[in-house]
This record gives structure tokens, C-alpha cells and sequence, in this order.
């Protein structure tokens, strides 16, 4: 075989829980983050209508957003199986500390701030926030600028 066909085709995407709210997050991401929208598949339309609670049915079980070239994944998942997300965060890579600032600003509103965004000594901009749908970003401004 030669090196072509043995070329992945394999793409990453990340799948993230949430607690109910996983439509108004990606509405959110659409918004803030120009996310495109994708896939959204509500339990009451699908074979799994019975097994989440009374009231569920209008809830995402599976849907998606694709912010620039990645695709976001997500559902809602029942209380009993929901985890609080943690050990990894999500990372933007943005052209200038304006909008590095700007996005800080939205995606940390109603959220929590872990690390206020301000120059360092390897970007002109860096923080990191929670958001308030629970899920954990960074800001990153590499370029001087903006």
C-alpha cells in the first residue's frame, strides 16, 4: 500500500453533555461564536422517547454546531446520567485581543471567570472561562494587534 491509502479519513469532534439546556446553548454558540447549525434530533422524535424524564421530550438528543471548520456535538442527557464537564476546555484561537476580549466578555456572561483575560508572556491575549451553560473555554490571541 502506498502512503495515500493509508491515510486516515478519520475526523475529531467533540461531544458534550448537558443538563437540559443543549439547545439554548447552541443558539447561544450561533450567536456568539458564528457557529453554523447542524443536526438537531429531539428525544420525543426518536426510539429513546421513553427513557428520558416527563417532560423531556422536547429536549436535543442529538444536535450539532460547526464553529469555523469544527463540529460541536451535543445532548441533553437525563439528571441521573449528567456529569459536570471538566478536565479539558475548549480553545479559541482568535486573529486580534479586541475580539479576544469581545468574546471573553460573551461567553463569560452568567458564567464563571477562572482566568481574567489580559496579555502574557506568550500571547497578547489569553482567559478562561466557564459559560453558563457549564462548558469551559479558553481565549487565545497569539497576534499583537486588534
Amino acid at each position: 500500500m502506498n502512503a495515500r491509502a493509508k491515510e486516515s479519513h478519520l475526523e475529531v469532534s467533540a461531544y458534550v453533555s448537558f443538563k437540559g439546556d443543549c439547545e439554548a446553548a447552541f443558539k447561544f454558540y450561533e450567536e456568539v461564536l458564528s457557529a453554523k447549525p447542524g443536526l438537531l434530533f429531539r428525544y420525543a422524535d426518536s426510539p429513546m422517547a421513553d427513557v428520558v424524564p416527563e417532560g423531556w421530550d422536547s429536549k436535543i438528543m442529538h444536535g450539532s454546531v460547526r464553529i469555523g471548520a469544527k463540529l460541536l456535538e451535543g445532548a441533553d442527557v437525563p439528571p441521573e446520567r449528567y456529569e459536570k464537564p471538566q478536565g479539558f476546555s475548549f480553545s479559541l484561537n482568535v486573529r486580534n485581543a479586541a475580539e479576544a476580549e469581545r468574546l471573553f466578555e460573551k461567553l463569560g456572561n452568567g458564567g464563571q471567570v477562572l482566568y481574567p483575560i489580559a496579555k502574557t508572556f506568550w500571547s497578547e491575549r489569553f482567559g478562561m472561562v466557564v459559560d453558563r451553560f457549564g462548558i469551559p473555554w479558553m481565549i487565545n490571541c497569539e497576534t499583537p494587534g486588534g
